[in-house]
């Protein structure tokens, strides 16, 4: 079993002390500085004043993200069953079947 790392990643001016399989560790620091560059964008271009309503739009904008994918893979996928079920059916003509 792999040693436990101790990080401390900073989101928002708070220090957030981790214990992490080192494995996490740079998907961890990564999706903390997107976080902190996200923040910076919206204290920039809109009226905050409160760190909770930048966070809260942080993390609304990266669900939407994710949720999004999801809404276009599963378009994707049902577009390539119905090319698949269209080829099986120019197969099925073509031997008889």
């Amino acid at each position: 079993m792999a040693e436990k790392l101790k990080i401390k990643l900073s989101i928002a001016d708070r220090v957030y002390p981790l214990t992490i399989d080192p494995s996490q560790e740079e998907g961890l620091r990564k999706a903390a500085k997107n976080i902190e560059q996200l923040a910076k964008k919206f204290e920039q271009n809109y009226a905050v004043r409160d760190k909770q309503d930048v966070l809260a739009m942080c993390a609304l904008q990266f669900a939407s993200k994710i949720e999004q994918r999801g809404i276009d893979s599963s378009e994707d996928t049902k577009k390539v069953t119905e090319r698949l079920k269209a080829l099986d059916g120019l197969i099925n003509d073509k031997l008889g079947l």
